[in-house]
């Protein structure tokens, strides 16, 4: 029985509609038609260039594997191309199938709406060749990243993603947290590290306005489609705040297609909220479903330790330079985010430089009236005790508890101690403090903690470190 290139082209069918997820096969191989089969070359006739590069870089390996198993090992492909030539004619150009990618680092056709006919017949209307901008910004790396607690799982997590883009099991990752706490500097230093590592990967970092602004004009110029595949030819995509999908219901239908073909296709989202996924309200449940699918790594306030290394590392990279003593007031007074933290030093520089005076601390006291509240009421005995259970990582309640393990009994101990040299509270009254303890527990407690601070360094660097925290935070 002689093989026609219908019959040849429906049993190729067969085989791609069972490996192939439905909406695909809807879209990339129904309107594709047989034209013509010559010994064993199968040509068939695609709508545009478009949709035959988009064949090319992401269903080539398919095609050839079925074709071989139709025709034998032998088998090509070739192309018949729609185009319009101009003058409301139709053409068509015949291309032999590649194996080889097509795109070069981050380029790519990208499908324009065009009023005007194009005239020139070498010139494939409707598209475009464009360099796709990553939209990163360079000085957002890693590196420049601190890494502390408050952010480690998520840093981390994110060299994960850039080394291995779209081979891992954070896919997608979703970082959220607060205001100024280093969302977008984090998931922007993930795309430049991808550039980095993996130049031929395609990057594109979008906020999530910009994606439904973009989503806007294509709807109203009935161009959904176009933007749908070019969001979907991306290796990396990174969106930014996407808590503000919640008001844009037909924007999030596109980003459930790109979604879901960016996944399929091994390809790597890295996304950014406000909160985790599960309070995002507004969203449809089945892309809340999809944001759960990979990891989601929480962003929060960083601790003093690591505010003074972000004010060093500032400071390092811009050739500044401070007396310790006002970093440290700094980095205790400002606690909210990073964003303040480092506008805290750029305001602190220019009145520095305009009234042509050096920094120091009552210069820094006076800057920092306009970022923080201040207060004239003294330390009292449960601000240090929050400190030194925040320090130890010790539960509020336990320092209360009669109990004779070494870390909570040192921990109150110093606490007692440092409630005695910075509250004109009695003996009586912080004992009272310590779940009912008498003067005698105080007194013992402070000559301990002196007598360990002769013998053992490391208890009195602790020791140290937590009167610098007392002294900031009584100024």
């Amino acid at each position: 029985m002689t093989k026609t290139a219908e019959n040849v082209w429906n049993n190729c069918l067969k085989i791609i509609k069972d490996i192939v997820e439905w909406q695909h096969y809807k879209t990339w191989f129904e309107p594709i038609k047989p034209v013509d089969i010559k010994e064993q070359v199968l040509m068939i006739q695609v709508p545009s260039q478009f949709f035959f590069e988009y064949l090319e870089e992401h269903y080539v390996n398919l095609l050839a594997k079925t074709l071989k198993r139709e025709l034998g090992k032998e088998a090509r492909l070739e192309y018949r191309i729609m185009v319009d030539s101009g003058n409301g004619k139709n053409g068509s150009m015949d291309v032999p199938a590649s194996n080889a990618k097509i795109y070069s680092n981050n380029e790519m056709d990208f499908p324009l709406v065009i009023n005007n006919p194009v005239k020139n017949p070498f010139v494939i209307p409707g598209l475009k060749k464009m360099q796709i901008d990553p939209q990163l910004n360079p000085i957002y790396t890693f590196d420049a990243f601190i890494e502390g607690d408050c952010n480690r799982v998520a840093r981390r997590a994110g060299k994960t993603v850039a080394e291995k883009p779209g081979a891992n099991s954070f896919n997608p990752l979703v970082i959220y947290g607060g205001v100024g706490l280093g969302k977008t500097h984090l998931v922007q230093g993930i795309g430049n590290d991808v550039k980095r590592l993996h130049p031929n990967k395609v990057v594109l970092y979008v906020s999530s306005e910009k994606f439904i602004n973009q989503f806007q004009d294509h709807s109203r110029n009935n161009a959904i489609n176009d933007f749908i595949h070019f969001y979907q030819l991306i290796d990396v995509l990174i969106i930014d705040d996407v808590q503000f999908f919640s008001r844009a219901e037909k924007s999030q239908d596109a980003f459930f297609a790109i979604f879901n073909h960016l996944h399929q296709s091994g390809k790597q989202l890295v996304l950014t909220s406000d909160k985790p996924p599960k309070d995002l309200d507004g969203m449809q449940e089945r892309l809340l479903s999809r944001f759960r699918w990979g990891l989601s790594a929480d962003l929060q306030v960083p601790d003093y330790e690591t505010r003074i290394e972000i004010l060093e590392r500032k400071m390092k990279n811009d050739g500044l330079d401070m007396p310790k003593e006002v970093v440290k007031y700094v980095a205790y007074n400002i606690s909210s985010n990073v964003r303040e933290l480092e506008g805290a030093l750029i305001s602190l520089l220019a009145q520095s430089s305009l009234n042509k005076r050096d920094i120091d601390l009552e210069l820094a006291k006076k800057v920092l009236r306009n970022f923080v509240k201040t207060s004239s009421k003294e330390i009292t005995i449960e601000a240090i005790q929050k400190m030194v259970c925040e320090y130890f990582d010790v539960p509020y309640e336990k320092l209360l508890h009669k109990t004779r393990k070494r870390e909570i009994v040192q921990a109150r101990q110093i606490t007692m101690y440092l409630a005695k040299a910075f509250t004109k509270n009695s003996l009586k009254t912080i004992g009272e403090h310590f779940g009912g303890r008498d003067h005698t527990t105080v007194i013992h407690s402070c000559q301990t903690v002196k007598d360990l601070m002769d013998t053992d360094s490391l208890f009195r660097e602790n020791v140290m470190e937590l009167t610098q925290k007392v002294q900031l935070a009584a100024m």
